[in-house]
């Protein structure tokens, strides 16, 4: 079989890629055939579009056909070392794929981990930073602790310097004082009974004028009242003029002391005087601005010293211008007000740190309570019929008349209560480092004449009432199992005696003594008196 030359190379030109390939292959192989004489049929050419003969097989020489073979088979091989090349680029291509696409996890991996690491290290540095912060804040307040103790420190060591100055200065004005008083003493003991006599006069001519009736009926009730001072039994049951009187020995030899000591030493309706009206006025402008504070109680109390110690006015009459006026609180303010006992306890203040630097002022305190109410003596004046009760009576028990009228009863227990509360309020006062010379022994002793001598009555029962309220609870506090056994007499014996009586006044009474008991207000604290105590232990004696 023949092949023309035209034929192959248009079979090796249309070849490209596997069909040319193909085409090679079975052309190599039909020139193997052996069949010489053998003719092919006829084929169109497709290049001249004419008909031509084409014979598959034609003589070929052997250089030729060998050439032909070995151009084939290096085609093959170079078609076969594309392709491997080709297959080893895909393998390293695929290779490359995988190891970028590893690289990449590593490198996000990395990126995370770096990121964990910054996170860790922002907590690490923050945890420092606030630990620095923390440090230097502590440093900080240390350091303004410091200061503030050296400037506390330097205040307090001024205070002293300044404390120890003002005591020595106080030392040296009181030595001088008492050399001066020393010095004018001779003089002002003969010029006192002079002037005394003169002041007597005077008053005694103004008081004549004013207020003639109004004086003879307070001498009669004087009368009647040393009267019945003057009774000598330990429980007085004798009769004076139809009333029987009701009173400790103890107790009324005591008021009567004081009520001679009130007129011996003091000329008679010394308010009215002109001549020791300033005195008078001073003394009651002071009281007349007491509050229940602290500032306030310090300032008065200072005032009515320094008035009391003025070497213009004998001592007796100063001090009884300042019972008169410090007692008299209770007629100038509102007793029905919650705040009065509030006042009270800082009029107790006010007559401690007084009569501790004048104690002369305190019989003078004490006959002035005694002549305005006579249970703060204790004592109890019982009329024996209905002639006996009349208005000398009622005025020498403590009413008081208004244009020509007694007061009612309701307003009689009202200053009743009222008086008394001052008397108890000034009885447990108690300042650290101030002696008290009529303190709580003598509540305690007070307490138990009253309960002693006295019946149950209304007016004893409201006072009653008043003192354990004001000065129960320091009673209980320093007397303990005792004050409780003072209770139970109460409530065994005061008590049911008291109800057997049967009024209005008498149950209202009767229900504040029972739910005093009951409730046990004795262990609770007076209102008003805790923070003005301890102001004035701290700011005045500490």
């Amino acid at each position: 079989m023949r092949v023309d030359d035209d034929d192959e190379d248009d079979t090796e030109d249309e070849d490209d890629g596997t069909s040319g390939g193909k085409s090679r292959a079975l052309v190599a192989k039909g020139a193997r055939f052996s069949c010489n004489d053998l003719a092919s049929s006829d084929s169109e050419d497709e290049l001249d579009g004419q008909v031509a003969p084409y014979h598959l097989m034609e003589k070929r020489d052997l250089a030729k056909s060998i050439l032909l073979e070995l151009e084939h088979e290096h085609h093959l091989k170079v078609q076969e070392e594309v392709r491997s090349k080709l297959a080893s680029l895909e393998v390293c291509h695929q290779n490359e794929i995988r190891r970028t696409i590893s690289a990449f996890a590593r490198l996000q991996k990395y990126a995370e981990s770096r990121k964990e690491i910054d996170r860790r290290l922002d907590v690490h540095f923050q945890r420092r930073i606030a630990e620095v912060l923390d440090k230097h804040l502590s440093m900080v307040q240390r350091d303004h602790e410091q200061k503030s103790q050296i400037v506390e420190r330097r205040i307090r060591d001024d205070a002293a310097l300044e404390e120890a100055k003002r005591k020595e200065q106080a030392v040296k004005e009181e030595k001088l004082r008492q050399e001066r008083a020393q010095q004018e003493a001779e003089a002002r003991q003969k010029e006192a009974a002079k002037l005394a006599a003169e002041a007597r006069k005077t008053a005694f001519e103004a008081a004549k004028k004013e207020a003639a009736e109004k004086e003879a009926a307070e001498k009669e009730a004087a009368k009647l009242r040393d009267a019945a001072a003057s009774q000598p039994s330990p429980n007085s049951q004798n009769n004076t003029a139809g009333i029987k009187v009701f009173g400790d020995k103890y107790a009324l030899e005591a008021e009567s002391r004081r009520h001679a000591l009130v007129q011996n030493q003091v000329p008679e309706n010394i308010h009215h005087s002109k001549e020791f009206s300033k005195y008078d006025r001073q003394i009651a402008k002071s009281i007349s601005k007491l509050m229940p504070t602290t500032d306030s109680v310090r300032t008065r109390a200072s005032e009515l010293v320094k008035a009391l110690n003025g070497q213009d006015c004998p001592r007796p009459i100063s001090c009884c211008l300042f019972a008169n006026k410090i007692i008299s609180i209770v007629k100038s303010r509102n007793t029905k007000d919650k705040t009065f006992g509030n006042l009270a306890f800082a009029c107790g203040y006010v007559m401690l740190l007084v009569t501790n630097q004048v104690p002369d002022a305190m019989d003078y305190l004490l006959a002035e309570f005694n002549r305005v109410c006579i249970y703060t003596v204790p004592k109890h004046m019982h009329a024996l019929n209905a002639q006996a009760r009349n208005r000398d009576y009622y005025r020498l028990i403590g009413y008081q008349e208004e244009n020509g009228q007694l007061e009612s009863t309701e307003s009689y227990l009202t200053y009743v209560v009222a008086y008394v509360k001052l008397y108890a309020a000034m009885i447990q006062t108690e300042i650290k480092g101030v002696r008290h010379p009529h303190g709580l022994a003598e509540g305690w002793k007070w307490l138990a004449m009253f309960l002693n001598s006295l019946p149950a009555t209304t007016a004893t029962a409201c006072a009653l009432h008043a003192f354990l309220k004001m000065a129960g609870f320091a009673l209980h506090k320093k007397y303990g199992s005792q004050f409780m056994k003072i209770l139970d007499v109460i409530s065994r014996c005061f008590l049911p005696a008291l109800k057997e009586q049967g009024n209005k006044m008498q149950a209202e009474a009767v229900n504040n003594l029972q739910n005093y008991l009951n409730d046990k207000i004795y262990l609770e604290e007076p209102e008003g008196q805790y923070l003005v105590q301890q102001l004035l232990s701290k700011e005045l004696f500490m």
